[in-house]
């Protein structure tokens, strides 16, 4: 949970960093890879981990002059129970891909807004310990249906505040993403 703490305290020390310099840079090749902190909806963890790659590939003059990019996020989460004699343990990996539609945004507002939809995949491992023995009691590793909204805000025209929201992994993820190209 300190680690936790720590990471979301850096997080926003970065965001207080002064954007003057920053301009959204997300054009036809844009590419960046980031770290994220998820929150909602991983049972009962406090916190994922993971990171977010996205890749921009097509632009859409006839669909608002948007822009098309494949990401692909990755977290991890783990949680344990345990009393009366018994221990359990979940760890949870889901891996998505999504489609990203970027509206088209005056480049001055150091703002890159995106709505995306995907599917991905969850590795989930359980295991218990405690009367009638040890065992890994579950495998509910399964597809799902990833729908998010999301953004950047350009700190520095490499370096972006990054953040969505929906269904998939975590509920929200926020954190930092590093243009690649």
């Amino acid at each position: 949970m300190r680690s936790a703490l720590a990471g979301a305290v850096m997080v926003l020390g970065v965001c207080a960093v002064p954007a003057t310099e920053a301009r959204a840079q997300v054009a036809l090749g844009y590419t960046d890879a980031g770290v994220v902190l998820g929150l909602g909806n991983v049972g009962n963890a406090n916190i994922a981990f993971g990171g977010r790659f996205e890749r921009i590939f097509r632009k859409l003059p006839d669909l608002g002059d948007g822009l098309l990019g494949i990401g692909v996020s990755a977290d991890y989460y783990s949680y344990s129970n345990g009393g009366g004699g018994y221990t359990a343990s979940v760890k949870v990996l889901p891996i998505g891909a999504t489609a990203n539609y970027h509206f088209k945004i005056d480049p001055k507002k150091k703002l890159d807004a995106f709505l995306g939809a995907g599917l991905g995949y969850q590795v989930v491992t359980c295991s218990y310990n405690g009367p009638g023995g040890s065992t890994n009691f579950c495998s509910n590793s399964a597809v799902y249906f990833i729908g998010r909204a999301g953004g950047r805000y350009f700190l520095k025209p490499n370096l972006a505040v990054y953040a969505d929201a929906g269904a998939g992994a975590a509920t929200l993820s926020v954190g930092l993403t590093f243009k690649l190209k």
